[in-house]
């Protein structure tokens, strides 16, 4: 099945790097996603997701990842890395609805992380 997503992005909304790291433009490129998360790639991001360096959107985002790892798709999780990219105030300021979420960014995702409330 081909899926069009970007993977992880260089340069604001048109270019992404995609399959074997090749640049390509957004609005022409289909990659055939094939390759699934395996289990040190998830650690991988669960580390990201809770050592950002600002703790309430640690707390967010490692929360909802250690949660819900085993049930996003490989595309939510993709999404869910090119979110780590941005700035951690930037991303907490999303998940607040204190500012608009950018079109780069998925907002399905945003979403179920704002409806996630985490157990302490």
């Amino acid at each position: 099945m081909e899926k069009v997503y970007p993977v992880a992005y260089l340069q604001g909304e048109r270019e992404f790097r995609g399959v074997q790291g090749r640049k390509s433009n957004y609005r022409s490129a289909t990659i055939i996603q094939f390759n699934l998360m395996n289990k040190d790639d998830k650690k991988r991001l669960i580390y990201r997701a809770n050592y950002r360096g600002f703790k309430e959107a640690d707390i967010m985002l490692g929360g909802f990842l250690k949660a819900n790892i085993d049930t996003l798709s490989d595309a939510e999780l993709d999404a869910f890395e090119i979110l780590l990219s941005a700035k951690d105030h930037d991303i907490y300021d999303w998940i607040t609805e204190k500012q608009p979420v950018p079109k780069q960014y998925d907002e399905e995702l945003l979403a179920k992380i704002r409806q996630f409330r985490p157990k302490f």
